[in-house]
């Protein structure tokens, strides 16, 4: 049975485009033209992937990818986007968003880039399932992390992590004390190779020490190991 995929655009030209070359690749796929209508298919629906405008009329595509996280809807999102700005690529990642393409683009680079990331999907997901859900709760210094409830504290006060934040966090938690290079990290928590850009890691770690640093010229959980990439470490009791 071929692979179901939503194709959200406000573009009748994009949506016929991007079906045809769907389709003709062997998936089956559906479509929605604005934001409302792309959640009310998710929530009512089974896809394997999305395929999401970030400009979109009634609500942006940057709004559903946040939504759909929210209401743990884990199904890889393709962003698209007609601006060639860095904030809104790394606002979709952040918001849980798997990769983005813009605008223009070949059709056989989309095809391509959505059969890459179903393959990843389809390599790992258990191993991650495995890995990031086995303990009720970690305690690391003064960090306690409930993987299955997606909720961090520090002390006794709860932090706002985005999806990803949260995912980075957890599977440096499962590796503490082991250095792990951006490669490895993207090819862990986004599950697959992101096209060798590896600056998202860096953006990742930024905002999470922000989050859960004491100081972060001088962070004491995500050290950086020069040359090489990230050691997550508990850190000395005081």
């Amino acid at each position: 049975m071929p692979q179901k995929l939503l194709v959200v655009d406000d573009e009748e030209s994009i949506i016929t485009l991007l079906s045809y070359n769907l389709e003709q690749a062997g998936f089956q796929v559906d479509t929605a033209m604005d934001g409302k209508e792309a959640m009310e298919k998710v929530r009512n629906a089974s896809y394997e992937l999305v395929v999401l405008d970030l400009m979109l009329p009634e609500m942006d595509g940057l709004e559903v990818c946040r939504q759909m996280r929210q209401d743990k809807v884990s199904i890889p999102i393709l962003m698209l986007t007609a601006k060639d700005d860095e904030f809104d690529k790394v606002l979709g990642l952040e918001l849980g968003a798997d990769d983005y393409m813009t605008k223009p683009f070949s059709p056989r680079e989309l095809v391509a880039r959505v059969k890459a990331i179903l393959r990843r999907v389809d390599q790992a997901p258990v191993q991650k399932e495995e890995n990031m859900t086995t303990d009720k709760k970690l305690l690391i210094g003064h960090l306690t992390i409930y993987p299955e409830n997606y909720e961090v504290y520090v002390n006794d006060e709860q932090l706002e992590l985005t999806p990803k934040e949260f995912e980075l966090l957890l599977y440096l938690s499962h590796n503490k004390g082991r250095v792990m290079t951006r490669d490895q990290l993207l090819n862990a928590v986004w599950n697959y190779e992101f096209v060798g850009d590896t600056r998202i890691v860096d953006v990742h770690i930024s905002h999470l020490r922000e989050k859960i640093e004491p100081n972060t010229k001088k962070p004491v959980y995500i050290k950086t190991v020069r040359g090489l990439g990230y050691k997550f470490e508990e850190p000395p009791v005081t």
